[in-house]
């Protein structure tokens, strides 16, 4: 099923701002990204040449950066990241049938983000509330305990957003 995903132009104006404002630090990059990452949603790959320029540093060391960080994103993601739980302690707790109704719920596929830039849906090793699997984590909230009428609660049917 092919999704078309509008994705809307970064604005360049605030991006230069934000790079501006960290040219005193002494090690801006990473805050730098982070920053445009949390204003603007992801890294637009076109900032990379003027962060580069703006730092004295070479494009490609920018992009090393960038991809060596799983943090980091260079195409927009979801206002809301849905973060399901794959360990241990999830799965044997019922992880697989709690991914398998967000994926039905969201109507996307792990890595995927819906055409509206509502939901992106990631898997993760760990959240790490053991003690509450299975978990998901929706934006910086984790619900733990979770069954399928929680998933329901939470998600409802997302499939039509879009």
């Amino acid at each position: 099923m092919d999704k078309v995903q509008q994705v809307p132009k970064p604005d360049l104006k605030q991006i230069e701002g934000i790079i501006a404002s960290c040219k005193d630090q002494k090690w801006p990059l990473i805050p730098l990204l982070q920053r445009i990452q949390e204003e603007v949603g992801y890294i637009p790959p076109e900032t990379i040449n003027p962060i580069a320029r703006a730092f004295g540093l070479f494009p490609s060391q920018v992009q090393g950066v960038i991809t060596f960080y799983e943090q980091f994103y260079t195409t927009p993601r979801g206002r809301k990241v849905v973060r399901v739980c794959r360990g241990t302690a999830c799965h044997v707790r019922g992880g697989k049938t709690i991914l398998k109704l967000v994926k039905q719920n969201l109507g996307l596929e792990e890595g995927e983000t819906s055409p509206d830039l509502e939901y992106t849906l990631e898997t993760v090793a760990c959240i790490g509330v053991c003690a509450l699997a299975p978990n998901i984590v929706i934006g910086k909230e984790t619900h733990g305990n979770m069954n399928p009428k929680k998933v329901s609660q939470l998600l409802g049917d997302k499939k039509g957003s879009g």
